[in-house]
């Protein structure tokens, strides 16, 4: 069975690397010190991010990457989008040009407004022939990891490293499909997180079904809108990456942006928010970002607009509803 590095012991990562695990692959977790390697090898769990899921014989976790990158058939990033250009700088170095470079991270950089895969393409510049790959969907770890069923997209220019990927993490409990765009799978993962932030929101004021499913209907047209602008294909917001994870995302208690919201529906600032939160919510630094982009193409996206207003302009939630639903009549 192939050999798979993963650079992150994330949630996600750690979650990753039990999936394959499972599956008898041989897998090695890049930790970020030595001592959180010997914790997590002497523990075999992580109970800060996925408490009660064991790790297999097969995963192991180390801090050295030149040897979690040799001889590895697949490399996956799965790392916040903050740190991604830095970890793939410390990692980029002792890649194999023949290994197949994935991101699982779900953002945008926040000083460029590049998709993970551009990042990597900039830092990794050898990994570009072999055809770097984004994986994203319906994917709350917490689920996946206890074994219950879910689905997913691998997405690449290249046709055969996408069904590389596939192949490897192909089971009777987590189903891959492939794509070839690249961008509205990136783009997918990315901005749904910023819809989910007001979709928590909604639950947290208790404003009902009909208006959250009106919001994330509108917010799916906002996102759609600004991913065709930059190059994607719409089927792809239709799709398992795109729909697929946003009603997972708006609608889960267990996803981290959908809490975002809960708590800024309470008054509660983003600061203090985040201070609370071991994970990272993606939204929060990919909304100014994305309005970035939207204003350089034209783009009109009210609901971001408004959500970044309440994040970080000091606008009030009930004002930011009140903006939203003022707004001028349309066609849909």
């Amino acid at each position: 069975m192939p050999k798979t590095a993963i650079v992150g012991t994330t949630s996600w990562g750690t979650t990753l690397g039990i999936v394959l695990a499972r599956r008898d692959v041989d897998v090695l977790l890049l930790a970020r010190t030595d001592d959180e390697a010997e914790a997590l090898e002497s523990a075999r769990v992580n109970e800060r991010f996925v408490p009660g899921a064991r790790f297999p014989d097969r995963l192991h976790v180390i801090a050295d990457p030149a040897s979690v990158a040799e001889g590895a058939d697949l490399v996956m990033f799965v790392v916040p989008s903050r740190t991604l250009r830095d970890n793939s700088r410390r990692f980029g170095p002792f890649i194999d040009p023949a290994s197949t470079v994935v991101s699982a991270t779900k953002g945008l950089e926040l000083a460029t407004g590049m998709r993970m895969s551009q990042v990597l393409a900039e830092e990794i510049p050898h990994s570009v022939g072999a055809g770097i790959c984004a994986l994203s969907g319906p994917n709350l770890a917490t689920e996946i990891a206890a074994g219950k069923p879910s689905s997913t997209v691998v997405a690449s220019p290249n046709p055969d490293a996408a069904a590389r990927v596939q192949s490897i993490f192909n089971s009777d409990v987590f189903r891959v499909y492939t794509n070839d765009d690249i961008i509205g799978v990136e783009l997918c993962g990315a901005l749904k997180n910023i819809v989910a932030l007001g979709a928590g929101i909604c639950d947290g004021l208790g404003v009902g079904d009909n208006a959250k499913a009106a919001f994330m209907t509108r917010g799916l047209a906002e996102i759609t809108r600004l991913g065709m602008a930059v190059g994607a294909k719409p089927a792809t917001f239709a799709g398992l990456a795109g729909m697929g994870d946003l009603i997972a995302t708006c609608s889960s208690t267990l996803s981290r942006n959908h809490h975002v919201g809960e708590e800024l529906a309470k008054g509660k600032s983003i600061a203090d928010i985040r201070a609370t939160m071991d994970n990272v919510a993606e939204g929060v630094d990919t909304t100014p970002p994305a309005l970035e982009l939207a204003d350089r193409l034209g783009v009109e996206m009210p609901i971001a607009q408004g959500l970044h207003d309440v994040m970080f302009g000091g606008l009030s939630v009930p004002d930011a509803i009140a903006g939203l639903m003022g707004r001028a009549p349309k066609p849909e």
